[in-house]
């Protein structure tokens, strides 16, 4: 049985970037690509399971790891995005779903030994509450809250919509990842900090909030946070995924403070090129003694 640090679970996605300025670009994304690479790049094995149409199998090659890492179920239908930028920074943005693929079940995970069962979906339906109680029993549990709150209307708009079982899934997740307006959606609160000990309150064990200018992890007991430092942000799709993989995989063997200094250097390297991350380990560390030294 082949054995991952952790087990990425996630649609690839055809998306339509059109910037604040009307330039468009095509570009096949998805969490379960910046996540693996992110994770790779530092030096992880992992193995990234997805499904995708037999006629969009090319979408398979924009992984940066190994071929024999990737599981792929073919499916009806593949997910397919446009998204709308309205400003430099990326923030505001429209996005719409001209395709949703089918959702992931038990039977697509492989027989594989992981050391965390990471969900990295697109919207809701990506994944149900059968699959989070079934992956929590076999190991660390690390969920990308985006595939529980955003939703897919009849016309391929999305919305965003609180997660009705949260109170009783979250106790199951062992590293909980939102961005700022997520975790307001789930709590009500904008405060970071204060949504980070609520929705801990309610279960999770680790609580990760992205934020345009840092990045914040709670256990329980103390925040920590670590600053982005991005020269420019050409490479802002994916700033999450890339985060959080980055993340859990480096807590394997860190601490909360060292992993969110790894992580947040991570994303800072990506967000400068466009596409997934593409990199050796050595790359981040030389980054973090430029950039963090006053961090570390």
């Amino acid at each position: 049985m082949k054995k991952y640090s952790s087990a990425i679970i996630g649609h690839i996605t055809l998306d339509s970037n059109t910037d604040h300025l009307d330039n468009t670009v095509d570009i096949v994304g998805g969490a379960v690509i910046y996540s693996s690479a992110s994770a790779h790049a530092l030096g992880h094995r992992v193995a990234a399971v997805t499904k995708v149409a037999k006629a969009d199998e090319n979408r398979l090659e924009q992984f940066v790891i190994p071929q024999e890492d990737i599981y792929c179920v073919f499916c009806e239908k593949s997910t397919t995005m446009a998204n709308k930028y309205f400003t430099p920074d990326k923030e505001k943005r429209v996005c719409r779903c001209s395709s949703k693929g089918d959702p992931f079940t038990l039977d697509d995970i492989p027989d594989i030994d992981a050391e965390i069962y990471h969900l990295a979906g697109l919207v809701y339906g990506d994944f149900n509450g059968e699959i989070i109680k079934a992956l929590a029993k076999r190991g660390p549990l690390a969920v990308d809250v985006q595939a529980l709150l955003r939703h897919v209307s009849d016309d391929g708009s999305m919305y965003f919509e609180d997660w009705s079982e949260k109170k009783e899934l979250l106790p199951l997740i062992t590293y909980l990842k939102t961005d700022a307006a997520e975790a307001e959606i789930l709590t009500g609160l904008t405060d970071r900090f204060e949504a980070a000990k609520l929705l801990h309150s309610w279960g999770a064990k680790e609580v990760c909030i992205t934020h345009n200018t840092e990045v914040l992890a709670f256990d329980g007991k103390e925040f920590y946070t670590c600053p982005i430092r991005a020269r420019n942000l050409s490479g802002r799709t994916g700033r999450g995924d890339t985060t959080f993989a980055a993340y859990i995989n480096e807590r394997l063997s860190k601490g909360i403070k060292e992993s969110l200094l790894y992580a947040t250097a991570t994303v800072s390297l990506k967000m400068e090129t466009p596409g997934p991350l593409r990199c050796e380990r050595k790359d981040i560390e030389n980054y973090i003694d430029e950039f963090y030294s006053d961090v570390k």
